[in-house]
């Protein structure tokens, strides 16, 4: 089985897989273009940034598994994935930790304007009234904005500097400290400090944009180190200019894909938003982690073809018709339940079937589409093999 790793992934386990018995191709230099003929003969494929998109999937003839080694799946063409039958599977949470360090590194680098003494000492300069006038992050009121994994790890830093937390989720919000909010109109206005911490989904894409903005207080601190694509960045621009917001931000838009090169960006002309190289996962601690787990479900897969974290996994159903049958585990049994419910043009949503010790009697559970009539439920307990049979609408 042939392993693709299309991102920088650490040596060791790198070998791990090797060590596996797995073919492993380690090309960290790869980009989407060079993708489609890289992926054409893999069996997985693991990346970070690197964007797969349709092309490649389309090209990839054997590839079965797709790891995003990092929490967002964003840069990968799910769409694509899904009508090839592709899993795609990620790592969330493990690198939570580096990020929250990130975003707490840039509220405290804005206000000491950390990077603006370096700039003048290395210049010769010495400014020392300047710079003398941070304000201190304790007592600030800071609102979080998406309060998973990694906005509950920035909120317990924040709480060590004595910080007042606002937090806001799509679901109910608890924790010692904190203090959930409900509209943003009533908790940006007062915010010294706004952290966002969302996917992009058709409900935040673009989220911050000139309306948000014009909640949130002149002065006050802006931070995203999440998705450029929740905020809208010329709205951005304005309310920097406009209401002197100062602005920490481990991604913008049109962010180079490459791990080298030229940038050009027109955040570049604001002195008061600092830029990070979207490095807010790029710890070794972090990269040892999302490794560790990227191994995990590359392994787990292979020996038990059990997909851990699988995205793009269809959601439960709301309503569904179940049908459970408790049968003699002999070939062709549930071959002729299967061919009573063809017969009908029955879809089955679902299927599990569990054998009990000894082996001689299994309970089939199926999620069908519509139900299954008298008729074939008749057909079915009338086979010989099967001991029991009951439907359910849910």
């Amino acid at each position: 089985m042939i392993v693709l790793i299309a991102d920088k992934f650490p040596e060791k386990y790198v070998q791990q897989l090797k060590d596996n018995g797995l073919d492993v191709v380690y090309e960290p230099k790869l980009g989407e273009n060079d993708l489609p003929q890289a992926a054409k003969e893999v069996d997985i494929l693991v990346v970070r940034s690197t964007i797969v998109n349709e092309s490649t999937i389309h090209a990839a003839e054997k590839l079965n598994l797709i790891i995003r080694a990092g929490a967002g799946v964003n840069n990968i063409d799910i769409a694509a994935a899904n009508k090839k039958g592709i899993y795609v599977a990620n790592c969330p949470g493990k690198n939570s930790i580096a990020v929250a360090e990130l975003a707490v590194g840039l509220m405290v680098a804005l206000d000491r304007r950390i990077a603006d003494n370096v700039i003048d000492f290395k210049a010769g300069k010495w400014n020392k009234a300047e710079y003398s006038k941070a304000d201190g992050l304790a007592g600030k009121t800071l609102a979080i904005v998406g309060y998973g994994n990694i906005g509950k790890e920035v909120a317990k830093r924040a709480q060590a500097f004595g910080m007042n937390i606002y937090v806001k989720d799509i679901s109910r919000v608890e924790g010692y400290g904190i203090k959930d909010f409900s509209e943003f109109d009533s908790t940006l206005p007062i915010a010294d400090i706004v952290s966002v911490h969302l996917p992009v989904t058709p409900e935040t894409k673009g989220l911050f944009g000139d309306k948000m903005f014009g909640y949130m207080k002149d002065g006050a601190t802006f931070i995203n180190t999440s998705r450029a694509g929740v905020v809208n960045e010329d709205a951005l621009i304005k309310a920097v200019k406009e209401k002197n917001l100062k602005v920490g931000l481990d991604v913008f838009a049109d962010e180079p894909e490459g791990k080298a090169g030229e940038v050009s960006s027109k955040l570049q002309e604001l002195d008061s938003v600092y830029i990070t190289h979207h490095i807010g996962a790029s710890t070794t601690q972090a990269q040892n982690a999302v490794a560790e787990e990227t191994i995990r479900i590359i392994l787990n897969y292979i020996n038990s073809g059990v997909i851990a974290h699988w995205v793009n996994k269809v959601k439960a159903r709301e309503h569904y018709h179940q049908l459970v049958v408790k049968h003699y585990d002999k070939p062709g049994v549930l071959a002729s339940i299967l061919d009573v419910l063809r017969q009908g043009d029955i879809n089955i949503e679902e299927a599990e079937n569990i054998i009990f010790d000894e082996g001689l009697v299994a309970c089939c559970t199926l999620k069908l589409a519509s139900p299954a009539t008298e008729e074939m439920l008749t057909a079915i307990r009338n086979n010989p093999n099967v001991l029991t049979s009951s439907h359910t609408g849910v």
